[in-house]
């Protein structure tokens, strides 16, 4: 299903069967040898002002850690990234609904959500090898993989959730609208 702005709407997954599949946690120093000893893509999936960055809100922060993202304002946290440039996310509420945008690396983008934690991954380079368990999100899951998790607001309506994707040559972008509970209004 297309959106009028030619974005790809998605499924969103819901009560994710696979407990333990973020295993083993992305440590600080971990990530900077692995980034270090990376190239374009870990740079891409990984930078500054990604929504994957373990540094987008200032300090070191696991992104398979669930982020209460919507308690903070996003002009507070990213005002030196946008004074720079370097900004590739938003996110902001109405009185109707949360949402939040992204460029996006790669092309494999999956949505899940499990109770208030939404949990938005993907591949981003399929040429890396094949995770030994054959679960690239249990085992070092940096190398194949991104991932981010936000736990969602008590008044999130994680079920009438709506995703949306666009991919072109240039960029990929992601758009994740999630209605207030107690909106008269879906959007």
């Amino acid at each position: 299903m297309t959106s009028s702005s030619g974005s790809l709407k998605l499924e969103i997954h819901t009560d994710d069967k696979t407990p333990g599949k973020w295993s083993v946690p992305l440590g600080d120093e971990s990530f900077r040898r692995f980034l270090s000893g990376g190239g374009g893509s870990e740079k891409a999936v990984f930078g500054e002002g990604s929504l994957y960055s373990p540094f987008l809100f200032g300090k070191y922060f696991d992104p398979s850690d669930a982020f209460p993202l919507w308690e903070f304002e996003a002009e507070v946290l990213l005002a030196s990234l946008r004074s720079l440039g370097h900004c590739r996310v938003d996110w902001s509420q109405t009185d109707q609904a949360y949402v939040l945008k992204s460029d996006l690396p790669g092309t494999y983008v999956y949505v899940d959500v499990s109770g208030k934690v939404m949990e938005i991954s993907g591949q981003w380079n399929n040429n890396k090898k094949t995770a030994v368990n054959g679960d690239w999100r249990s085992g070092r899951w940096w190398e194949h993989g991104y991932v981010r998790r936000l736990e969602l607001p008590g008044d999130a309506d994680s079920k009438n959730s709506e995703v949306f994707f666009s991919n072109n040559e240039d960029c990929s972008f992601l758009e994740i609208r999630i209605p207030k509970i107690n909106s008269k209004s879906k959007f």
